[in-house]
């Protein structure tokens, strides 16, 4: 599904070539000299006898290497196949990513996963090298790096906010990685230090990104309170474990190779979570070379692709609200569904100061919308609802729904819900699980920018034309959706025309 090469001598000739695009998507190690480091590093390329390669840097450090010092290849975008991959290995990655490991233990992982833990260990150790012990091991490690030469935190705040259980542990662990002390990495810090009161951190992006029809398309559903969308950045609060939180991504002045991210949490332990759910919600670790690679070689489609490369599928910071968000918006357009969301939040969400101690509106609990929901929600009864249903379901924990979730289980347990169908199922299982493989036949929007793209229109035409597509047939909705777009409409995707509500 990637350009990832697989065999030795592809990733060899990468690593000749120190082509950057496979920067994050495979490691290097040197026998000779006992470090990894990423392809596109710039020193002298070890004789192949010499090389030997692994999916994570984890599996480098179990084989006995640390990171090389002068091209640090944890410094990069993530894999993408851990977004995009629907098996076990890829849904753990997500988990672990999201600090499940550091938070509930390898039980609670294996338990989501539906796995003993003896077996998932087995299951990643002969694909990826590593057990979910060594890859949170490793997360910490990059997680305590980045806080380090990004911010002012005092080395024991670093130690556990970054997951680890002492500071002694945090210590022995960055001298194995890196063969550094974390002194050693923050003297590596350029630049000016960071401003305090918060926390500034660097993510860096696979090229090319369309950062700025990215921001477009969030600020037409942005919530007045909530979230902020301009053509530079985009800020929002959310509730996480540790209390609430905000986040303001902006592009970087004059590079287009990472953004910049401001963080502000009521626990330091919860900035790891929160820039994995902003990478999955701008889709930094896609793979944009090979996606619009093979986008291009439909003749139809490869104007579009010309005209914005890199597009990107926006994701979720949070998965429940955005079920109540994509169930709302049904059968109206996105103004319509934007000022009933805006309705709900300033109704029933609470309202407070966020960590930074600015008065901020966070959206309203699922127990609240349950119980609530029909005070603040306008249109059909039977919408309504279905509103409030999903939402004591989600609060109960009768319908569960998460970015590790089986995309194909995900869609068959939101059709059992009732007043979900087909168009809610398919657009949550595209933002909530990743599945880079959504086609929307019914969105009117799409259809409205596939007749302005000379394809068929007519929805059965229209999929069986877009299976050539695939696996990447949710990037195609993304670029069919801006074809919709002229210059005097400046609005997003609608949902489908019909979708019925019981």
């Amino acid at each position: 599904m990637t350009m990832v090469p697989r065999s030795f001598d592809e990733r060899y000739r990468a690593v000749e070539a120190r082509d950057s695009r496979f920067d994050g998507q495979f490691i290097m190690a040197v026998r000779t000299t006992g470090i990894y480091c990423r392809p596109s590093c710039p020193a002298r390329t070890p004789k192949r006898e010499n090389a030997e390669f692994y999916l994570t840097s984890a599996a480098a450090h179990e084989a006995g290497y640390r990171a090389c010092r002068r091209c640090l290849p944890d410094a990069v975008p993530g894999s993408p196949e851990w977004n995009v991959r629907q098996d076990t290995v890829g849904r753990a990655m997500r988990l672990i990513a999201e600090g499940v490991v550091e938070r509930d233990g390898v039980q609670a992982l294996s338990a989501r996963l539906g796995y003993s833990p003896r077996h998932l260990t087995r299951l990643l150790t002969e694909e990826l090298g590593a057990g979910p012990l060594a890859l949170a091991r490793s997360h910490r490690a990059h997680s305590a790096r980045l806080l380090l030469t990004s911010t002012e935190l005092t080395i024991a705040d670093v130690a556990f906010s970054a997951g680890f259980g002492s500071i002694r542990q945090c210590n022995d662990t960055l001298r194995e990685v890196f063969g550094m002390t974390p002194t050693e990495l923050r003297a590596r810090r350029r630049g000016p230090a960071p401003a305090p009161g918060c926390i500034h951190l660097v993510l860096p992006v696979r090229e090319p990104f369309d950062l700025r029809g990215t921001l477009r398309w969030m600020a037409d559903r942005a919530i007045p309170g909530m979230e902020a969308a301009d053509g530079t950045g985009f800020a929002r609060t959310l509730l996480l474990p540790g209390g609430p939180a905000r986040f303001d991504l902006r592009e970087d002045p004059g590079r287009t190779d990472r953004v910049r991210l401001q963080v502000h949490v009521t626990e330091l332990s919860d900035v790891g979570m929160l820039a994995a759910r902003v990478r999955r919600l701008f889709d930094l670790d896609a793979d944009p070379l090979a996606i619009d690679s093979a986008l291009s070689g439909d003749p139809r489609l490869s104007p579009l692709v010309a005209r914005t490369p890199g597009i990107r599928v926006p994701g979720v910071s949070d998965p429940h609200e955005m079920l109540i968000r994509a169930m709302i918006g049904q059968q109206i357009s996105v103004a319509a569904a934007r000022a009933m969301v805006t309705s709900l939040v300033h109704s029933l969400g609470t309202v407070g100061e966020d960590a930074a101690g600015e008065p901020r509106r966070f959206f309203p609990a699922m127990e609240t919308i349950a119980e609530r929901g029909h005070e603040a929600l306008r249109g059909p009864a039977a919408r309504i609802r279905a509103i409030t249903r999903a939402a004591a379901a989600l609060a109960d924990g009768t319908l569960t729904l998460g970015v590790a979730d089986d995309a194909g289980e995900l869609r068959a347990r939101l059709l059992a819900q009732p007043g979900i169908g087909p168009w809610t199922a398919d657009y949550v299982r595209m933002r909530v699980a990743h599945d880079p493989d959504v086609f929307l036949p019914g969105d009117s929007a799409m259809r409205a920018g596939a007749r302005r793209a000379g394809l068929p229109a007519e929805t059965g035409a229209l999929t069986e034309w877009a299976s050539r597509s695939a696996p990447w047939r949710s990037y195609v909705t993304a670029h069919l959706w801006r074809a919709a777009l002229s210059p005097r409409q400046k609005t997003s995707p609608t949902p489908p025309a019909r979708e019925k509500v019981t």
